[in-house]
């Protein structure tokens, strides 16, 4: 399988984008490709730098020429820099040379390209972000993060059908509980949008338990939960900021107290196991859904073991079918006429 890499995007990037790609590539098996785009002689550079600690692994290099900044607009800056490294690596997915994109550059961009060359998949109104949030029981989807602050009833309804088909491959439960952000439990409480999307999402054929709270994604009550990208961006933000705060508050009074730090040293297994439930790195990336192809969009801030998670993550999008699945949910949705186009 080949798999695009956006190597000229993220915070470290190539040096990221190249360590974290071979380290996919081994831990695969040799069954994934690399494909790195971007600046060729500056790629081919840091594959030299980095040679003595990358493993063998089959890569190509597909230049391009310009990158898109962080501080551009998305819109204006694809159609600047038509040569930009995520346009070019999706374009390559387009055409078939490639199976799916990973890029942790401008999330915007990286939108926007996909949207613009992979188009969306039939039938889909608007693609949205889902984000993996930690939970008492595993992990839960929350989505859209970001992609749609001002969506309508019919976007989230749409949502909860491609998370709901995106959980149930990638984490294989078979009838994922798909919960809708709101105030208060009741049927009643939320604003207009939570209110009529609630009425939709009872009428589906989905595993819908109804309005959840905030507290209730940490607890695990929903596999999914719905939500617009305005309020779901800034839940993620929050989520990621709490074990950062947390873990930096528990180290200061460890080393206020030696007692402690010996306790801590017993308690050190315990420690690494909350810290990689809330690491980021351990989920990779974030998938675009709805787009008619697999794009992956990984943090700004990337370290080599994300971008070879992100990497996992993509190849096994492409190989549990996620997008037929969303495509079959998504007819059935419309046979059931619960909206009209």
């Amino acid at each position: 399988m080949k798999i695009a890499i956006d190597a000229m995007g993220g915070d470290h990037a190539p040096a990221a984008l190249i360590a974290g790609g071979f380290e996919a590539a081994r831990l695969s098996g040799g069954r994934i490709e690399l494909v790195f785009v971007g600046d060729e002689q500056c790629i081919k550079e840091e594959i030299e730098r980095q040679k003595k600690n990358i493993g063998p692994a089959r890569y190509s290099i597909v230049h391009a020429s310009q990158v898109i900044e962080m501080g551009e607009s998305p819109g204006e800056a694809l159609k600047k820099k038509p040569d930009s490294s995520i346009l070019v690596a999706h374009k390559l997915q387009k055409t078939g040379e490639v199976q799916a994109t990973v890029s942790a550059g401008h999330t915007g961009a990286a939108m926007a390209s996909a949207l613009f060359v992979l188009r969306r998949i039939p039938g889909v109104h608007r693609p949205a972000i889902g984000s993996f949030i930690p939970s008492g029981e595993g992990v839960t989807l929350l989505i859209d993060v970001g992609a749609n602050v001002d969506p309508k009833p019919k976007n989230l309804l749409q949502f909860a059908a491609m998370g709901a088909m995106f959980m149930s491959k990638m984490m294989g439960i078979s009838s994922p509980k798909i919960g809708l952000l709101s105030i208060g439990e009741e049927r009643g409480k939320g604003n207009a949008l939570v209110k009529e999307a609630h009425s939709l999402l009872d009428q589906s054929n989905m595993n819908f338990i109804g309005n959840v709270e905030g507290r209730d994604i940490l607890l695990g009550e929903a596999d999914v939960v719905v939500c617009d990208g305005f309020v779901g961006n800034i839940l993620l933000k929050f989520a990621e900021s709490l074990i950062k705060v947390f873990g930096g508050h528990l180290k200061a009074a460890i080393k206020e107290r030696v007692l402690s730090q010996a306790g801590a040293l017993l308690m050190k297994p315990a420690f690494d196991s909350v810290r990689k439930t809330w690491d980021y790195e351990e989920y990779g990336g974030v998938p675009l859904l709805g787009v008619n192809g697999v794009s992956i969009i990984a943090h700004g801030r990337s370290t080599p073991k994300a971008i070879a998670n992100a990497i996992r993550e993509a190849a096994q999008t492409v190989e549990f079918g996620v997008n037929d699945s969303i495509r079959k949910e998504l007819e059935i949705l419309r046979g059931m006429e619960i909206v009209t186009e």
